[in-house]
C-alpha cells in the first residue's frame, strides 16, 4: 500500500511497519496503490500536525476503507488511546470506513456505546457520531486487536471535518480562558506562573479567595485542585473550568466560599503532554502521576513544582490543607466517581466519605457505587497516595474521576453522554459541595438567605450506602432538619 503525501505536490511512500510511527500525518494524501493520475476529489487528505492532534499512519484498503494508526505517546510506545485529526478534500456523499486499529488498551467504553466526537467548518461544535455507526471488535487482521470502525458520511466538499476521542481542550485554550479571567481585574482571583514544562509552556496557578485572607500572619483553611497530569483526560479540563467558573461568580455560595476558604488549582499540571496530543504521558515518556514521591526538577518540572508548593504549605503551622483533589478522566466506566485513601483510623475513613456523599447529593452524574477507597501499590506514586501519606489527619485526598462517555442518572433507563456543558456542571457541583461539607462540619455558619439554594440538582435517594459514624449521622440529621425549616443546601 502507497501513502502519497500532497504536501508542496510531492509523493511518498512509507513502508514501515506499526512501530515505526514516530510523529504525526501532514496533509497526507491517501491514494489507491498504483495510481498516477492527477489528484482528485475524493482523494482524502489527512492531518495531525496542529495541537493536540494525534494520528501517525493512514493505510488505504479500498476505496472506501482506511486504516487509522494511532501515534504513541512521545518517548512512550506503550499508550495509544487519543485520537484527533482532520480530513479533506472529501467528495459530497462520499461514504467512508475508518478503522482505528492499534489501540493499547483492551476495555474501552467503545464496548458500552462510546463514540468519537466530530465537528466541521460549517458546523463547529462538537458532537458524538451515532452510537449505531461504531464497531469495537477483536479483528484477525490485526493480530486479533481491538479496532474500532466508524462508518461516516461527508456531506459538504468545501468543509474541513475533524474526529477526536473525545472534546479537546487544548494548551491554548486554557491560556486564553485564563487571559480572560486575568482581564476581569476580580479582586479575589490571583494568577502567577509556577514554573515552566521542559518546553516551556506555563505551569498556572490560581488563587481564589477574599484577599483578606492572603495577609502573612493569618490562618488559612486551604483547598488544592489539579488536572490534567495525564493530558488526553480532556474532561479533567471541562471539569476544572466549571470549579472556576464558579468560584469567581457572583453566585451568593461562591461569595461565602471565598469569603472563608482559599482555593489553590493548577488546571494544566501536563501542559506539553497536551500540547503533543499524548494520551498519558509528559515530552519525556513520564507518567507524571506515577512520580509524586520523587519527582525531577529537570525532566518533571511542573510536577516538581506542585510538589515543592504542597509540601511548603504542609509545613507551614498557619495553613490548614484540608483538600487535595487531583481531576481525570475514565476510559472504562460511567458516571463521576472517586478515589479516596484506607486508613487504619475507622473514625478517619468514616469522615473521608462524607464529601463523596455530599457531592451525590449535588450531581445526579456523580456515583457512590463506582466511588473505592484503596492503598494499590501500583497507586502509591500518585497524587492522592503521595499527598496522603505526606498530610496530617484533618486532611482529605482524592481522585475525582468522570467517564469519558456518558452517566447513568436516577431512574434513567439509557445513559446521557456527556457533553462540555455537562462536565463543566459537574465541576460547578464540586464547587458547591465544599459549602455544604463546612456547613456540615459548623466551619462556616449559615449566613445565607432562606431562599439560596447551594445545590444544582436536588438531594438523591436511593443511592449505595457509605458507612458513617454516629457523630457524622446525627450532623447530616440535623442538616436534614435546617434543610425542612426552609434553609435549602
Amino acid at each position: 500500500m502507497e501513502e502519497n503525501s500532497a504536501r508542496d505536490g510531492e509523493t511518498a511512500c512509507d513502508t514501515g511497519g506499526e512501530d515505526a510511527l514516530v510523529g504525526n500525518v501532514n496533509k497526507l494524501m491517501v491514494i489507491p496503490h498504483g495510481y498516477a493520475g492527477a489528484q482528485r476529489k475524493g482523494h482524502l487528505v489527512f492531518d495531525a500536525c496542529f495541537e493536540s492532534g494525534n494520528l501517525g499512519r493512514v493505510d488505504y484498503i479500498s476505496e472506501f476503507e482506511f486504516d487509522l494508526f494511532i501515534r504513541p505517546d512521545t518517548c512512550n510506545p506503550r499508550f495509544r488511546v487519543w485520537f484527533n485529526f482532520t480530513v479533506e478534500n472529501i467528495r459530497e456523499t462520499q461514504r467512508v470506513i475508518f478503522n482505528v486499529v492499534n489501540f493499547s488498551k483492551t476495555k474501552s467504553l467503545y464496548r458500552d456505546g462510546m463514540s468519537p466526537v466530530v465537528k466541521s467548518t460549517s458546523r463547529p461544535k462538537w458532537q458524538r457520531l451515532p452510537t449505531k455507526n461504531v464497531y469495537y471488535y477483536r479483528c484477525p487482521d490485526h493480530r486479533r486487536n481491538y479496532v474500532m470502525s466508524f462508518a461516516f458520511c461527508f456531506d459538504r466538499e468545501d468543509d474541513v471535518y475533524q474526529f477526536a476521542y473525545c472534546y479537546p481542550y487544548t494548551y491554548s485554550r486554557l491560556q486564553h480562558y485564563l487571559a480572560g479571567l486575568e482581564c476581569r481585574n476580580l479582586p479575589y482571583l490571583q494568577r502567577e506562573q509556577l514554573g515552566l514544562s521542559v518546553q516551556q509552556r506555563r505551569l498556572d496557578l490560581l488563587t481564589i479567595t477574599n484577599p483578606v485572607h492572603l495577609g502573612p500572619e493569618r490562618e488559612k483553611r486551604l483547598v488544592f485542585l489539579t488536572a490534567r497530569v495525564h493530558p488526553g483526560e480532556s474532561p479533567a479540563s471541562f471539569v476544572c473550568q466549571g470549579v472556576i467558573d464558579f468560584l469567581v461568580s457572583q453566585h451568593p455560595v461562591a461569595q461565602v466560599l471565598r469569603d472563608h476558604v482559599i482555593f489553590k488549582i493548577v488546571p494544566m499540571l501536563n501542559p506539553d503532554g497536551v500540547y503533543l496530543g499524548n494520551y498519558r504521558c509528559s515530552l519525556m515518556g513520564f507518567d507524571l502521576n506515577r512520580h509524586w514521591q520523587d519527582p525531577s526538577p529537570w525532566s518533571q518540572p511542573t510536577l516538581h513544582a506542585v510538589k515543592q508548593l504542597i509540601v511548603h504549605m504542609s509545613q507551614d503551622p498557619r495553613v490548614s490543607l484540608e483538600f487535595y483533589i487531583d481531576v481525570h478522566a475514565h476510559s472504562t466506566m460511567l458516571n463521576g466517581f472517586m478515589y479516596g485513601n484506607v486508613f487504619e483510623e475507622e473514625e478517619r475513613v468514616q469522615r473521608q466519605a462524607v464529601f463523596p456523599r455530599l457531592l451525590c447529593q449535588n450531581a445526579a452524574d456523580f456515583s457512590l457505587s463506582n466511588t473505592s477507597f484503596n492503598r494499590d501499590s501500583v497507586k502509591a506514586g500518585t497524587g492522592r497516595r503521595f499527598l496522603g501519606g505526606l498530610l496530617d489527619d484533618t486532611s482529605y485526598c482524592y481522585t475525582l474521576e468522570v467517564s469519558f462517555y456518558s452517566y447513568m442518572a436516577a431512574g434513567s433507563a439509557a445513559p446521557v453522554p456527556y457533553t462540555e456543558e455537562t462536565y463543566m456542571k459537574l465541576g460547578r457541583n464540586v464547587a458547591r459541595t465544599f459549602l455544604d461539607y463546612y456547613k456540615l462540619n459548623n466551619l462556616i455558619k449559615d449566613s445565607r438567605p432562606a431562599h439560596i439554594q447551594s445545590s444544582e440538582v436536588a438531594s438523591q435517594t436511593g443511592k449505595a450506602n457509605v458507612r458513617t459514624s454516629p457523630d457524622d449521622r446525627g450532623k447530616m440529621d440535623a442538616e436534614e432538619a435546617r434543610k425542612s425549616q426552609g434553609i435549602r443546601q
